[in-house]
């Protein structure tokens, strides 16, 4: 018998209605907590633990979203070309920037990790939570780490940073355009460039090269300092 919840247009069409009722929600209230994607993840969890559904069957739709999760990473160039005399301009505070923001992410983890004696795969698989999730799971899986968790702390990085940035750059009195982008790209790469992206073209395009090269020194740099840890 024809079952649609078992076929990949149930997930899409879930994931794609839930998204679109976060993002009335928060145009309605413009109060940077009420996240599309957080809404979205919630009303999933919720709506699937109401009606029974099993995760594997809305898995076969949103694995279809996923994939699409690479391609829309590149696709962040394009502000970046735009703006590339800004980019030369500020060359070497940009990787000053970001290669700062990376060690500080590690050096966070570890000392979270340290005061709370939390296992070691538990504290490889939250050193990714920076980056995007394609780089996470590959940085992940190199340092033995658990990838679920990996996605999981990736995924609420980008939401908190998307939420607290307005704040935090309100409280350090953050103003520059290049800083904001920088910070926001660094810090909660794909999901905080959303929200550069709202703030101008020069803040997204600076998040969107961040996501990039915090990516990659991140994945280079990181299992060599482990390494001689």
């Amino acid at each position: 018998m024809y079952n649609i919840f078992d076929t990949e247009i149930f997930g899409l069409i879930l994931t794609i209605l839930f998204y679109n009722i976060g993002i009335y929600i928060q145009k309605k209230t413009k109060k940077p907590i009420f996240n599309p994607l957080l809404i979205a993840i919630l009303c999933i969890i919720l709506f699937l633990s109401i009606t029974k559904i099993p995760y594997e069957s809305y898995k076969l739709g949103a694995d279809r979203i996923n994939f699409f999760l690479g391609p829309v990473t590149i696709v962040l160039a394009v502000p970046l070309y735009k703006q590339f005399d800004l980019f030369k301009k500020y060359l070497l505070e940009i990787l000053i920037g970001i290669s700062c923001g990376v060690v500080a992410s590690f050096i966070s983890v570890k000392l979270i990790g340290y005061f709370t004696n939390a296992n070691l795969d538990i504290i490889n698989s939250l050193i990714p939570k920076s980056i995007t999730t394609p780089m996470g799971i590959s940085l992940t899986k190199t340092l033995n780490g658990v990838e679920a968790i990996t996605v999981v702390s990736i995924i609420l990085t980008g939401i908190l940073g998307a939420i607290m940035s307005s704040i935090v750059f309100k409280i350090g009195k953050i103003n520059h355009p290049v800083a904001k982008g920088i910070a926001l790209g660094t810090s909660a790469h794909a999901l905080g460039t959303t929200k550069a992206l709202e703030m101008g073209e020069v803040e997204g395009a600076m998040s969107g090269l961040s996501i990039g090269i915090s990516g990659i020194i991140t994945v280079i740099l990181i299992p060599i300092i482990i390494k001689f840890l």
